[in-house]
């Protein structure tokens, strides 16, 4: 007899106890893919991150801006290969609570030296360097806003006003910049720094952050301390880090975003932990008798607890794909909705590789102790139980 087809009949013997059961690991692998995507949308900034990259704020506080002066003095610190600079700019179309447009007034050719992941068309970066009203906007920016190159933009801050009057910039689109790996944040725009400058009504010389990359990931620790050692005691003190540092500081100020997430998780997954090795124990201290006639037809214990441990991981597995199938497409539906908020929200091959390896172990740990139990069975007390 085929051990698959008394595999599958065993599982299907009670229909709604094993739809229920694949349902709720269902739910539990749904929820797994769903939360991991959003973790690893929001851990996307940090692991983008360049292992050279250094980002230099005023010590009180990042919103607090620095001096012009200080791009060229760190530009002249042993370690540093290249500088650049931005402004947050708080730009916004229509309503400024819904349609937020993440802005940066920027130096261009430093800018794009730093962060060489992205790319842009030759012509339209140069296009773009020569145009001081220029702006080169994200792919997944244009892609929500259906911009393209050549559109004229308006765009408002919510902190800045035109020297003009209003509070509206207008920029032509010089260019659409993307980068090579799909999880690298291109949901913004820049434009020229000097532009900014020369139209704002009020406001210094100054830069809202420095980010540069240092000669070699190892100096990055002597480069942030001689950073910050040469403005101690200055109008505007430093604190330097790792791009990494700082970003997974920016992004803790919503809260620990990863503990959260395994919480869920754990949560989720030690319900049905409970509730599908139950059903196994149930299920086989069900079937006692049928063991003892099994192993009294010649069945050797070790393939009963084969048989077992098999039916506990079809259990998992017919649950779980279809549960992590489900998370995948709901990603995919949602990254297009949410793709101003979380562009980089994607299932990756990284979490599905995750789940198989969850669903592997839900099903040995799940199936374990009744396959043990169904090894041990004397035949004797096998038939007294059924």
């Amino acid at each position: 007899m085929n051990d698959l087809y008394l595999i599958f009949k065993n599982l299907t013997r009670k229909k709604l106890r094993f739809f229920l059961t694949c349902f709720a690991i269902f739910i539990a692998f749904l929820l797994f893919g769903a939360v991991m995507a959003l973790k690893g949308a929001l851990d996307s900034g940090i692991e983008m991150s360049a292992d050279n990259r250094l980002v230099t704020v005023h010590k009180t506080n990042f919103t607090q801006p620095l001096p012009y002066a200080y791009v060229n003095k760190v530009k002249n610190i042993e370690g540093v290969k290249d500088v650049t600079h931005a402004n947050w700019f708080g730009g916004y179309q229509g309503d400024p609570t819904r349609n937020q447009i993440i802005t940066f007034a920027v130096d261009p050719e430093s800018y794009l030296d730093v962060y060489s992941e992205l790319s842009t068309e030759p012509q339209h970066k140069q296009n773009w360097l020569k145009n001081r009203a220029g702006a080169l906007v994200g792919e997944r920016l244009a892609q929500a806003n259906n911009w393209k190159v050549g559109d004229q933009i308006p765009i408002s801050s919510n902190i800045f006003s035109h020297k003009d009057g209003g509070q509206t910039w207008e920029f032509i689109i010089e260019g659409i910049f993307s980068a090579e790996d799909k999880q690298t944040d291109t949901n913004y725009m820049i434009f020229h720094y000097k532009y900014f400058m020369e139209t704002q009504s009020w406001g210094g010389d100054y830069v809202g952050w420095l980010v540069l990359t240092t000669t070699d990931a190892g100096f990055n620790e002597a480069v942030a301390k001689r950073i910050d050692e040469g403005f101690t005691n200055s109008q505007a003190e430093t604190d330097t880090s790792t791009e990494k540092a700082f970003n997974k500081a920016f992004i803790e100020q919503m809260g620990n975003i990863g503990l959260i997430i395994f919480s869920v998780i754990f949560m989720a997954f030690f319900t049905i932990l409970v509730l599908v090795g139950n059903t196994m124990v149930l299920a086989i201290r069900e079937r006692t008798g049928e063991i003892a006639v099994l192993k009294t037809l010649g069945f050797p214990s070790l393939r009963i607890f084969k048989m077992v441990i098999m039916e506990s991981l079809f259990l998992s597995f017919a649950g779980g794909l279809l549960g992590i199938a489900a998370a995948y497409l709901a990603v995919a539906g949602l990254s297009e909705m949410l793709a101003r908020f979380l562009p980089n929200l994607i299932l990756g091959a990284e979490i599905i590789i995750q789940a198989l390896i969850y669903m592997t172990l839900l099903g040995l740990v799940t199936g374990i102790i009744p396959a043990i139990n169904a090894l041990r069975l004397n035949i004797i007390t096998g038939f007294s139980r059924g």
